[in-house]
């Protein structure tokens, strides 16, 4: 499978006062298509650096990062969008709709704000993915918060990503629909998607190919994450 993100020496340092604070001090780490990768750690592991940094929504200090095969380190923030728009989903805790529009309007979003055109049988597509084809003309506000998190799925999906970044993406559900969620998770990675979560569930990144223990800025092996202590 090909590599969509790659790290090396990955940093991000910042100044607090005459304090220089090592968010992120030197990860390396890669993600292939077809994998599902979690990501967890301790408040203030930088988690949410790294998370920032492999969204292009950050540049770092210092090392290396590659995103689908190119190397975006340095990349101006009108570069970064474009790598972001082309090759990148994104999913968060809470799933950001507008309450009023359907399901399919929802996940339609996207493609009028890249100025694209509409293509019904794409969005249909993506709401059979995940499940909801039968409630594709309902306004999502009538949606339960699992079915939700669903179409803010649907609508990551539909520029066609190569990576599905999700930020605790089951923070709020039940372990019913955490369950559902990870099953969707690999069915995406089955589909050549990489999906990388940052979670504090440990249950949802154990179902995950792999996890990455971030602590202190610096991936650990599992027995030196505080998590398990």
């Amino acid at each position: 499978m090909a590599k969509v993100i790659e790290t090396s020496g990955l940093k991000k340092h910042y100044k607090r006062g005459p304090e220089t604070v090592k968010a992120l001090d030197g990860v390396d780490f890669e993600i292939a298509s077809g994998e599902t990768v979690a990501i967890v750690g301790p408040s203030g592991s930088g988690k949410t650096t790294m998370m920032n940094l492999i969204s292009c929504l950050d540049s770092p200090t210092d090392g290396r990062l590659s995103i689908a095969g190119q190397d975006v380190t340095g990349f101006d923030e009108s570069r970064l969008i474009d790598i972001r728009r082309k090759n990148i989903g994104f999913i968060f805790q809470r799933p950001h709709l507008i309450p009023t529009l359907t399901a399919r309007e929802n996940i339609e979003l996207p493609i009028i704000f890249s100025k694209q055109k509409t293509n019904g049988d794409v969005i249909s597509s993506k709401l059979d993915v995940v499940g909801l084809s039968e409630r594709a003309n309902i306004q999502v506000r009538m949606l339960s918060g699992g079915d939700m998190q669903r179409v803010a799925i649907a609508r990551a999906l539909i520029l066609n990503p190569k990576i599905l970044i999700a930020d605790e993406p089951t923070a709020r559900f039940s372990t019913q629909v955490r369950d559902v969620m990870a099953d969707l998770f690999k069915k995406l990675a089955a589909s050549g998607l990489a999906v990388f979560i940052a979670t504090h569930d440990l249950d949802l990144a154990e179902r995950c190919d792999r996890i990455i223990h971030l602590q202190d800025g610096v991936i650990v092996p599992k027995e030196m994450s505080s998590l398990y202590a």
